[in-house]
């Protein structure tokens, strides 16, 4: 399942660059995580990096957008050429 942001984002910048999918953009009003992007950092790191920098606690799982671990690698995969 990818995450999302919330409309408690506060837009203090610290979680785009930490991105390694580069999934975290700025919307109209607050940063938005594109969920073709987000692999929630499975195969990067054991955690979201930017929900371990999220300083309001903004960024949950997105019910819209369920996905296994398995395909959260697939997609890790995919997005970096190695599947």
């Amino acid at each position: 399942m990818a995450i999302y942001l919330t409309d408690e984002c506060i837009n203090c910048d610290v979680c785009e660059p930490e991105c390694p999918n580069e999934a975290i953009y700025m919307g109209e009003e607050i940063y938005e995580i594109n969920p073709d992007l987000c692999t929630e950092c499975v195969g990067h790191y054991d955690e979201p990096q930017c929900v371990e920098v999220c300083p309001v606690d903004c960024i949950p799982k997105d019910p819209d957008h369920e996905e296994t671990e398995e395909q959260l690698m697939t997609k890790y995969k995919k997005l970096t050429g190695e599947g």
